[in-house]
């Protein structure tokens, strides 16, 4: 009798491994074999080399000089600045967060390892000097320094020793900025405006004129008006206003500590992109239409799509048509 309960157990036994093994197996592919099981690793995020590690040599002098030009760079080239009235009294950092370290607050993680590269926007191979010399024109809405004086070059040697421990060729999680999932409605400059008044407006001022420092730079940037960035300014677009905000404001907020949700980054990136700021154009970008990203609200365009929803979305169907287009193209 003891004999048959243990057999019985045991079967008992032997059909519920089976099962709990086949609810954990990996799942049969079309042909009935078993498909191997992928472990997935989360990539950690981008940090930068301490300061502290900075040679202490020519070079090293160089890259300190460089991280100085990026943190305070109105002090030099702003408009009382010791080397020149070149900019429009930004900072890179108010941008490029913490001197391009903070992850994805345009952390300069990725540039060693991805410049020299082809750039969709000029049509052509760009080198860092030729970036840097992009946001001097562009977000600080002046002129940049010439690509043979200390100061480019120190900029330079600064950007490339953040990026010293980075595989040539590769982007590492955090660099640059996160691109939020696009949402199916325009994103809404009026629900942005109550947002601003809540969230931004105790520190980048109620006409959004932003917080002076001592060096006729900025401790908050203005985020419109004649100090601002200009329309020619990758702020300017929305994809990439909206993932900085989500990211990293209101001020001390972070990738791992957002206050924002998806929704409410997109609008108030179309309230303050959608107030006045300097107007600037270039003839040569965009060579190749078809290459124009879905945000870019002056034609001419590759579609049929109004502007307005080139500035305020739904992006999603611009960028299907631009796909499918791409995609005929390489046929």
């Amino acid at each position: 009798m003891i004999r048959k309960w243990l057999l019985a157990a045991l079967l008992v036994l032997l059909l519920a491994l089976t099962w709990i093994w086949r609810k954990g197996a990996p799942p049969n592919n079309a042909n009935g074999h078993l498909q191997s099981l992928s472990v997935q690793t989360i990539e950690p995020v981008w940090t930068a080399p301490d300061s502290n590690a900075i040679p202490h040599n020519e070079n090293g002098e160089l890259i300190r000089y460089g991280k100085k030009l990026i943190s305070a760079t109105a002090r030099y080239f702003g408009p009382q600045g010791s080397l020149g009235h070149k900019t429009n009294g930004m900072n890179c950092q108010n941008c490029h967060l913490k001197a391009g370290t903070q992850a994805w607050a345009g952390s300069f993680g990725a540039v060693a390892s991805l410049y020299p590269r082809f750039s969709d926007r000029k049509g052509a191979v760009e080198s860092i000097n030729q970036r840097i010399t992009d946001c001097f024109e562009r977000s600080m809405n002046g002129e940049a320094p010439d690509s043979n004086s200390r100061e480019m070059k120190a900029m330079n040697a600064y950007l490339v020793w953040l990026g010293k421990d980075v595989v040539k060729g590769k982007k590492p999680r955090g660099s640059g900025l996160e691109l939020l999932t696009f949402m199916e409605r325009p994103a809404d400059p009026k629900k942005g405006k109550e947002i601003y008044s809540v969230k931004c407006q105790s520190c980048h001022g109620m006409h959004g004129e932003g917080k002076p420092d001592s060096t006729s730079g900025f401790v908050f940037p203005p985020l419109w008006g004649g100090h601002s960035y200009n329309t020619a300014a990758g702020m300017y677009r929305m994809t990439k206003f909206a993932g900085f905000i989500k990211d990293n404001m209101p001020f001390g907020s972070n990738f791992s500590n957002e206050q924002l949700s998806n929704e409410q980054a997109w609008d108030l990136a179309a309230f303050v992109n959608s107030q006045p700021r300097p107007y600037k154009k270039f003839k040569k970008d965009w060579p190749v239409i078809l290459l124009k990203p879905v945000d870019l609200e002056d034609g001419p365009f590759a579609d049929s799509f109004p502007s307005l929803q080139h500035k305020y979305g739904p992006y999603a169907p611009i960028a299907k048509y631009k796909k499918d287009n791409l995609s005929n193209a390489h046929k």
